[in-house]
């Protein structure tokens, strides 16, 4: 498959490929022997943490406890 390099150094990728790894909106680019080598990244979002920490019934106080005791 090609992919074409606008002026405005954008990619599209090819629906086959996305449909592959999934839903990513962002990627890890790094170049390794002259190839350009696309990783799927899943970015958190704080609204996703606050649910899980909710879900888990952690408070603000157990965070801030937790800290104070990492700090000790």
């Amino acid at each position: 498959m090609l992919a074409k390099l606008t002026s405005k150094n954008q990619l599209t990728l090819p629906k086959s490929v996305t449909q592959q790894i999934g839903s990513a909106e962002y990627f890890e680019v790094t170049v390794q022997s002259g190839q350009i080598i696309l990783t799927p990244v899943r970015i958190q979002r704080a609204d996703a943490v606050r649910a899980k920490l909710a879900a888990l019934d952690i408070t603000e106080e157990d965070i801030n406890n937790a800290v104070d005791w990492a700090r000790q």
